[in-house]
């Protein structure tokens, strides 16, 4: 959501967000709104916007960034999988 400084009306920005998820055997990671989360996957990082085609890769060793508004949150992985389906992305580490 932002302010439109002209007309001072608020603009939700809904179609830029994806629901995501990180999760490992020992708890959630992040589970929340993000605007993108770019991923170690085994065949090269990839990064995973909204609505992005339905995907199922492998990952590897490095780091995950998420992306949210002017923040950027990382979180270390050894490997783990990824799906990415409609607005919901799934990462289990």
């Amino acid at each position: 959501e932002r302010l439109d400084r002209r007309s001072h009306c608020r603009i939700t920005m809904a179609g830029n967000s994806f629901h995501l998820v990180i999760t490992s055997v020992t708890g959630a990671l992040f589970d929340g709104q993000a605007d993108s989360v770019t991923l170690p996957a085994t065949g090269g990082e990839i990064t995973i916007l909204n609505a992005h085609q339905p995907l199922v890769s492998t990952l590897k060793a490095g780091t995950a960034r998420v992306k949210v508004g002017d923040e950027t949150k990382t979180f270390d992985i050894k490997d783990g999988v990824v799906e990415a389906s409609g607005s919901r992305v799934t990462v289990l580490l």
